[in-house]
């Protein structure tokens, strides 16, 4: 197993380092850049308010004028040392900016992913188990999950539950510090909104594998011996058919993190996903850097987590 951590670490620092670069790269070839931003004009020479001497002044300044590889090794230098840098939009440190939103992003994806696990897996364990009309159903569900936009789901029930009823909110976050009621109401319908694609699709995968665990000779052998219905679903099949299960919530956790820059936008949260595309705009390079680099190091951890989960339910698994 500390091979295989071993191995992983090597593995992600080497992504870590591509993904950055090729950002980096990315970014740069996008029209425009962030002294017209600060300076408050577009592209091109028309409406202009400044002069071009105050453009290349500007340039100079934030040293855009070095080529770009010298810029991203300036960058690289600093951020291995921890400083990721400051914004030359709003002048806020990216660390201390990445910091502040990225509870809010976590708190929605971790919900979002915990919702759709307990949906997706009681749904597909009942199916499993009882299979026929309730079977079809999970089918049917798992189409329409995976056909929905989240875009028009989440218009639907910002439309129903905050304008029709006024049940929930419709923007806004509230801190758990806060108000712990007021955090968990400014959650519901963004939760709701990722749970909806995911769990029918959770529950379509979390069925197959009962279905293959519930066939295994080990399960027909307890029920010969007498086990009870209930501890062979639950304490066997179900561990057995916990590692495609698992390979799922990883890939939902992950596959949220997009999910979530639009749902924050949507519904006005603070969130990391909503700070990346405000950069993306203004062509803020260091901010966009940090939230890559930040989104990484989450799906790096994600990764590993899985892995060892791997090796925790099923020792034949691990590395030797």
């Amino acid at each position: 197993m500390f091979r295989l951590i071993t191995r992983r670490l090597a593995i992600s620092a080497v992504l870590l380092f591509v993904i950055s670069l090729l950002t980096f790269i990315l970014q740069s070839l996008a029209p425009g850049d962030v002294a017209e931003t600060i300076l408050g004009s577009g592209s091109g020479s028309v409406g202009r308010s400044y002069s071009e001497e105050q453009y290349q002044q500007l340039r100079q300044e934030l040293g855009l004028d070095q080529p770009l590889l010298v810029q991203y090794w300036n960058w690289l230098t600093s951020a291995v040392l921890g400083d990721l840098g400051t914004s030359p939009v709003s002048g806020l440190d990216v660390t201390a900016a990445i910091s502040s939103r990225l509870p809010v992003t976590l708190s929605l994806v971790a919900l979002g992913t915990l919702a759709t696990a307990i949906v997706g897996v009681g749904l597909g364990v009942v199916s499993a188990v009882r299979g026929g009309r309730l079977g079809r159903v999970v089918d049917v569900l798992s189409l329409l999950g995976s056909a929905l936009p989240n875009f028009w789901l989440a218009l639907l029930f910002m439309a129903l539950f905050a304008v029709t009823l006024g049940l929930l909110p419709a923007t806004g976050f509230v801190s758990f510090t806060d108000s712990p009621q007021g955090w968990a109401e400014s959650l519901v319908l963004p939760v709701t909104t990722l749970v909806v694609a995911g769990a029918a699709t959770f529950a379509k995968q979390t069925r197959d594998s009962m279905l293959t665990a519930l066939t295994h000779d080990s399960v027909r052998m307890l029920r010969a011996n007498g086990a009870s219905e209930a501890s062979i679903v639950w304490r066997h099949a179900l561990r057995n058919a916990a590692i495609p299960v698992v390979t799922l919530v990883g890939l939902v956790f992950i596959g949220l993190f997009s999910g979530a820059v639009f749902i924050e936008n949507v519904f006005a949260l603070p969130g990391i996903g909503r700070l990346a595309v405000q950069a993306a705009n203004q062509h803020d390079l260091p901010v966009v850097q940090g939230v890559v680099v930040a989104l990484t190091l989450v799906v790096i951890v994600t990764n590993l987590l899985v892995d060892l989960t791997y090796g925790w339910l099923n020792p034949k698994v691990r590395t030797p």
